[in-house]
């Protein structure tokens, strides 16, 4: 073995204002993968993160709970670590970037950056919030596109048609957050001077330190020539402020990536055998490792070794980006049930499973991964149940019968030294981030331990006098192979590994015990190591998905303040009210609606348009009785399926519930289609 490393890896921060789901963990199960491979392989390697805990969105949604910032922050960091624990995510340190620690690392860069002449100020106009009193960022500002008219578009881009354009442009712009209209203001910003470390970055980004597929999508930026970064906030601001500059913040990203260094000067105040010198400093033999997501590129392969170079710290060693999670072959969603919680997830499968499964498909590449529960379930029971359980399962018996002590010798020492030599490919694939092909290695030898098995069939010579040790030999060699593919899946399967080890009677997992083979050695007895996935459990998660989502949008929804006992607190500006579509209706049938207590079903003639909507007013009428009454319906709401069929509009009732239900109902003379002014 070569000698012992000194890596630091981290991931990126996950920001501090919502929940972590499946397609954050396949950013930090793919780390923590990496991290304990290194481990395994007797490597100092520390696996460092943070919670990012800055910005306006964190300030405005504390401000909606009705806490602080910091109650706030506390709050998810509290909930982020219980995340990643359930998942198996092993940070050597799990901060904040909230700290003492970020906001000295913060001052001291950007003052080096500063009085190097990297940093510039001049006044820029931005959209201005009267209500709130704050400056606006894009995405808290939403119009009318102001070329293809879409309504409901954020202040940058419109989604509708694609285009882009600055938030003054925008028809009848609004204030997400109060609802205001914005007005133009000036403010002094400050600006680090990117374009000072033009050559640096390109020769860079083309040494090594990226995918080739990232940096040649960074030599297109590169060539199109670096601009000034703007890296200040006005106040009001939950962060940082900036040296000699009342009133001005880091804006988030400055001190995001900081963290990182924050986060290891935390852990090795700690540690008596951290040096953080020994990590950071410029000339630093250590090796330093990122995890991101590609969408996030710019910032750590730009920005940040820029500021490092700037203010003459080391840079990473490589930057390694992944693509984006879908599930099922689309983008996770929330009505689907697809967005799901990593909590959610817990609460219904072995967290394992998806570590597994983000290991078979993960690769080098920053390709896109697709989570496909039909493949996740056949993939999870063939493999580790079906071939690498069913070896222990099938061998341990036997061992036990004959006092529970392996063979003296090895009956096939040229299949176990297969098995042990095919450890320098795995691990050559796992050190290269290629999980995936590791995962491939690892079942052949499975494939090849299964078959030698079922070939010697040991289950039918114990049956025979005499061939009691021909038995435990066959079992020996085959509880030996089961011990190469727990070592080789340890970095994916810690908890199983685990059990296993204990089972083998084994103090650990190292890479290079592999090559000491169990002679003569005593075995526990065998427990099961992991069950089957069942079908029934994930579909009881992606309804369970949909029920907390909804849960939590409803929570969105209620008013909070000193005006939430008021039930006309929630008040709309007219142009809400004006987008509303309500048209007189006729009800021409009504029906029961099977497996339903509170629906009934509608079809509505809007004249010369029928719709069908499923109304929850059966507590007060019965369908019969409906039939040809006129009622007003909100005719432009977006169609929803329901299990029961498609809702295509809402009809409109008052009352408190119950049996006190009325459907609103027009003066005569209303005409189906009739638009309600």
């Amino acid at each position: 073995m070569s000698s012992a490393r000194k890596i630091l890896v981290t991931s990126a921060l996950p920001y501090a204002n919502g929940s972590i789901h499946l397609g954050h963990l396949l950013e930090y199960i793919q780390t923590d993968i990496w991290v304990r491979f290194q481990k395994q392989r007797g490597h100092q390697c520390s696996y460092v993160c943070a919670d990012d805990a800055h910005g306006t969105a964190i300030m405005l949604r504390a401000e909606q709970e009705g806490i602080t910032s910091q109650q706030l922050i506390d709050k998810v960091n509290e909930e982020h670590r219980a995340d990643f624990d359930r998942f198996l995510v092993n940070f050597d340190n799990y901060y904040s970037t909230h700290s003492e620690e970020n906001r000295e690392f913060s001052e001291l860069i950007y003052k080096r950056l500063r009085d190097a002449g990297h940093i510039a100020t001049r006044s820029i106009t931005q959209m201005f919030d009267p209500d709130k009193g704050l400056f606006l960022a894009d995405r808290f500002i939403k119009g009318t596109c102001p070329k293809c008219k879409a309504e409901d578009q954020y202040g940058d881009n419109c989604e509708a048609c694609g285009a882009t354009y600055t938030p003054a442009e925008l028809i009848n712009p609004k204030s997400a957050i109060s609802g205001a209209t914005p007005v133009e203001k000036d403010s002094e910003h400050y600006f680090f001077k990117l374009q000072d470390f033009q050559e640096m970055l390109t020769e860079w980004t083309q040494s090594g330190t990226l995918h080739e597929q990232i940096a040649n999508k960074l030599k297109e930026w590169l060539e199109a020539g670096l601009h000034e970064w703007d890296i200040s906030r006005d106040a009001p601001y939950f962060g940082f402020e900036i040296p000699d500059a009342p009133g001005k913040y880091f804006y988030v990203w400055l001190d995001a990536p900081i963290g990182y260094m924050a986060s290891f000067k935390n852990l090795c105040a700690r540690r008596d055998d951290l040096e953080f010198d020994d990590y950071w400093n410029k000339d630093s033999d250590a090796e330093l490792y990122h995890f991101i997501g590609k969408d996030i590129i710019n910032f750590h392969a730009l920005f940040w070794p820029a500021m490092l170079e700037g203010a003459d710290f080391r840079k990473p060693t490589a930057v390694n980006a992944h693509g984006f999670l879908t599930v099922n072959g689309q983008k996770m969603s929330k009505s689907r049930g697809t967005f799901i919680k990593a909590q959610t997830f817990a609460e219904f499968l072995n967290p394992e499973y998806l570590r597994y499964y983000f290991a078979a498909k993960l690769t080098s590449r920053p390709e896109d991964l697709d989570l496909n529960f039909e493949d996740f379930t056949a993939r999870v029971n063939s493999d580790l149940i079906g071939k690498v359980v069913n070896i222990a399962s099938r061998c341990a018996g036997f061992v036990k019968k004959s006092g529970g002590k392996l063979s003296e010798t090895c009956a096939e020492q040229a299949m176990l030294d297969d098995a042990v030599a095919i450890g320098h490919q795995i691990a050559e694939h796992y050190e290269n981030r290629d999980f995936g092909r590791a995962i491939r290695l690892i079942m052949e030898l499975a494939d090849t331990a299964n078959a030698y098995i079922a070939e010697k069939a040991p289950w039918s010579l114990a049956k025979e006098e005499g061939k009691e040790q021909e038995v435990l030999d066959i079992c020996s060699v085959g509880i030996n192979l089961f011990r190469q593919l727990i070592t080789y899946l340890a970095p994916v399967l810690p908890v199983m590994s685990q059990q296993a080890a204990t089972f083998l009677n084994i103090e650990n997992l190292n890479w290079d015990a592999r090559e000491q083979l169990l002679l003569g050695h005593e075995i526990n007895k065998f427990k099961p190591l992991m069950t089957r996935v069942e079908s029934d459990r994930i579909d009881a998660m992606i309804e369970a998905s949909k029920e907390v989502l909804a849960e939590e949008q409803k929570l969105k929804e209620q008013p909070t303040g000193p005006l939430a006992e008021d039930p006309i607190s929630d008040e709309i500006e007219f142009d809400d009210f004006a987008k509303l579509d309500l048209r007189v209706v006729t009800i021409i049938a009504a029906d029961h609606v099977k497996g339903a207590d509170k629906l009934i079903q509608l079809t509505l003639d809007l004249g010369g348009e029928t719709r069908n909507v499923f109304a929850g007013i059966k507590s007060a009428y019965n369908p019969e009785d409906l039939v040809g009454r006129q009622t007003v319906m909100v005719a432009n709401l977006k169609p929803r399926k329901m299990r029961f069929g498609l809702s295509e509009g809402m009809v409109m009732a008052a009352g408190p519930g119950g049996e006190d239900i009325f459907l609103l109902t027009p003066d005569k003379g209303a005409e189906n289609g009739m638009r309600v002014k």
